[in-house]
């Protein structure tokens, strides 16, 4: 099926332009869009494919060298003046979220290297992309060093595979494109700065518009080749004019005077580093080529701030990316007055586009900040309801479970993973990422004498391979079990409960670790989070947590032990940790007290490691939330013995002691 034409995509002027400026100039670092599901993203990516101009490739090079200026380090060897080539479209090329380092670099055998002395180099998707596009949906489900691995190929614009000493190095200048949903989680500051441009897209809230959207549609499915023949004369003229932009682009003047009025814009922003300035003069010039001009103007600036500097504002992960237009104008603004010139053109000036659409509030507006203030309203049985917002997070030590894991990659408990330091051998027939050297020669060389080997290079068999086995850090599940009954209701006790799991979910999101929340109250438990890395989504629903009602402790459980039933057949290798908030009650049901006593029999049962952080207060305590821990076969920790600030590091302790159980 032809893809959909890009002119017939409705509205998303930003989206569209950051795209059309990266095609225009590669240089600009490739464009990051971020936005909910269902709003044409991966759409309007695989149209831009065939509105680039095609390239020039030698003939049998898997490379696609250029003619004109080949590769001299080209893996597939020099290639003399005039070498016979052929014209081909550009390419686009798509990434799979699950696709292993060897498929995105490519693979070397060293099978080959060391017996007959060949470097055998399989490329990967970065050598197909060169010279085009490279599209990563899901981009923030990536693990981290593919992620390191695409973007400093990108940055580079070459990609390097070294296996045991044998290395090989090709030219890799693609346009970098990443999707991502936030809610499914967000990428590490270092990762969102090295991505040129970001986007935020949404779907349009105009009925007409909507109807719009359906019926081009359902047009496209019902006939493809028709729909794309009505808007061929329009995508022909948006090529031509990418073609021509390309060719203007190395006339542009940046002048001293433009380049100080980006400094500027940047310094007001606050963002970190000097990149905000590179991405922005690089996407400045290459708006002035957009719009055919050969002079970098103020609207250039505006527009490239606007695609350049939302992402690099965030100082934490609760903060919502955006950039603010008055303060951008005011900025503009001020170097026109001290430079005594006329004021900057309108916001509505050629290609500007909507500001970005802003994010649900993150607590204390920066997510930072002190003690909020508390709502109070009147629930269905008369009793008050109280929201109470969080105390400020704080930094938390590190949560390590013990033992070996063998879940995804991340920063927190050891496990054997694909990457980290070697700590043992496996043989041939159980591969596990890459081959080991020594101990590849070592099982080989009792059979040379055999081969007819002696004194001459080591021949070797796919028997005698050696693989490594890795240890590293992968990434936890940590599920709260939070009591919002009326019995949990004290502000300050609240208050803590959420200091501590906005700190974990901060900390979590620094070690790509999963939360997740359950609560219960007013007869019922709810999944108010479910298992997730995106503190945004957690912080929001977090701070909107109100109290009261009775206290159903069984549902409670029994919610808890249904989520980690259905994250562990999502994720059957990352291991949970359940961390009960409750003071012990239980008030709600028939029987309640028994039926909370089976109900943590059966997570003890499965082995589920849990720690039950006891909120009860008063004089004459019940110790009811310490014989919930007993039954649970997990730690009772006093809630009232531990400040908020050390809440989080409780927790850590208690895991690990803790861990065994849940093996």
């Amino acid at each position: 099926m032809r893809p959909f034409p890009f002119t017939a995509v409705v509205g998303m002027a930003d989206l569209r332009l950051a795209l059309v400026l990266s095609a225009v100039s590669p240089a600009v670092g490739g464009v990051l869009v971020r936005g909910e599901k269902g709003t044409a993203k991966s759409t309007m990516v695989r149209a831009l494919a065939g509105l680039l101009p095609g390239v020039d490739a030698v003939d049998a090079c898997r490379f696609s060298c250029d003619p004109a200026a080949p590769d001299p380090a080209c893996p597939d060897g020099s290639h003399p003046d005039g070498a016979a080539s052929h014209h081909r479209p550009a390419r686009l090329v798509e990434l799979p979220v699950g696709a292993a380092e060897d498929r995105v670099v490519g693979s070397l055998n060293l099978e080959r290297a060391l017996g007959e002395g060949v470097t055998d180099y399989q490329p990967g998707l970065l050598a197909s992309a060169h010279r085009g596009l490279l599209y990563v949906d899901e981009v923030n489900l990536l693990h981290d060093h593919l992620v390191d691995v695409l973007l400093d190929a990108a940055a580079m614009g070459r990609a390097t595979v070294e296996r045991e000493g044998v290395s090989v190095s090709h030219a890799a200048r693609f346009v970098l494109i990443g999707t991502m949903n936030p809610e499914e989680g967000e990428l590490r500051p270092q990762l969102l700065d090295r991505f040129g441009l970001t986007v935020e897209v949404a779907s349009s809230r105009d009925a007409a518009e909507r109807v719009e959207v359906v019926k081009r549609r359902m047009a496209y499915e019902a006939d493809p080749d028709g729909f794309a023949a009505h808007y061929a004369d329009d995508e022909s003229a948006l090529a031509a004019r990418i073609a021509e932009a390309q060719r203007l682009l190395p006339s542009v003047t940046l002048s001293d005077d433009a380049l100080l009025q980006i400094a500027e814009v940047c310094a007001a922003f606050e963002v970190d580093g000097m990149r905000a300035d590179i991405v922005t003069a690089r996407t400045a010039v290459a708006h002035a080529a957009w719009a055919g001009r050969t002079d970098v103007t103020t609207d250039d600036v505006r527009v490239a701030a606007r695609l350049a500097l939302p992402h690099r504002r965030r100082r934490n992960p609760f903060d919502a990316p955006g950039i603010d237009d008055e303060q951008l104008d005011q900025a503009l603004n001020s170097h026109d007055n001290q430079a005594d010139g006329p004021d900057g053109p309108d916001d509505d000036g050629p290609g500007s586009g909507s500001a970005p659409p802003q994010q649900e509030p993150s607590p204390n507006g920066n997510g930072l900040g002190g003690a909020q203030g508390t709502g109070d309203t009147e629930d269905t049985d008369g009793q008050r309801e109280r929201t109470v917002g969080a105390g400020s997070p704080y930094r938390a030590r590190l949560l390590s479970l013990s033992g070996n894991g063998a879940g995804e990659l991340g920063k927190r408990s050891r496990a054997i993973t694909e990457a980290g330091r070697t700590v043992g051998v496996l043989p041939s027939g159980v591969r596990s990422g890459s081959a080991h050297l020594v101990a590849t020669l070592h099982a080989a060389a009792p059979h040379q004498a055999a081969r007819g080997a002696l004194g001459g290079r080591p021949r070797i068999e796919a028997r005698d391979l050696r693989y490594a086995l890795r240890e590293g850090r992968e990434g936890n599940l940590v599920l709260f079990c939070v009591d919002a009954s009326g019995s949990m209701g004290a502000r300050e006790r609240m208050r803590e409960v959420k200091s501590a799991v906005l700190s974990l979910l901060l900390d979590a999101y620094q070690r790509r670790d999963k939360v997740g929340l359950v609560t219960f109250r007013r007869g019922e438990a709810e999944l108010v989070l479910p298992p997730t890395s995106s503190v945004d989504a957690a912080a929001a629903r977090l701070e909107a947590l109100p109290t009261g009602g009775r206290t159903p402790l069984a549902e409670g459980l029994l919610k808890s032990a249904d989520a980690l039933r259905v994250e562990a057949l999502r994720d059957p290798k990352r291991r949970p940790l359940l961390v009960v908030v409750t003071d012990g009650r239980a008030t709600h049901g028939p029987d309640p007290v028994a039926r909370s006593h089976a109900a943590a029999g059966l997570l003890a049962g499965n082995g589920i490691a849990s720690v039950v952080m006891d909120c009860e207060t008063g004089r004459m305590r019940l110790g009811l939330a310490a014989e919930l821990a007993q039954r649970l076969g997990g730690e009772h920790v006093p809630l009232g013995e531990v400040a908020a600030d050390t809440l989080a590091g409780e927790v850590r302790v208690r895991t690990v002691g803790t861990r065994g159980r849940a093996a």
